[in-house]
């Protein structure tokens, strides 16, 4: 596999991830396009290490940094989600104008 075709697909998840950010109402949506973006610079970031580095230990340490920024966002947004959810009943980013109260 050469590094054209990993970027040509992490390129692909992030563009997808993009448009799945911007394009959708609900929140639930919107963190999964956020999980594409971040799962996309993954990608490009494992493919240049290992394809480039010859293997050395810093691509995999800066993965695995990603990864964990991965889950604490999730974790966090879900979070979120639940919270506004209970407050307000609102599941879409229209239903609430703003986060003052």
């Amino acid at each position: 596999m050469t590094l054209t075709i990993i970027l040509l697909g992490a390129a692909a998840l992030i563009g997808i991830g993009l448009y799945g950010a911007l394009s959708q109402q609900s929140f639930v949506m919107l963190m999964m396009g956020l999980e594409l973006m971040l799962n996309g610079a993954l990608l490009a970031i494992i493919g240049f290490w290992s394809l480039s580095l010859g293997g050395m230990p810093e691509g995999q340490l800066l993965a695995i940094i990603v990864m964990a920024v991965m889950a604490i966002e999730m974790a966090i947004g879900f979070a979120l989600i639940v919270a506004v959810y209970r407050k307000r009943q609102a599941d879409m980013t229209e239903s609430i104008g703003t986060l003052k109260q």
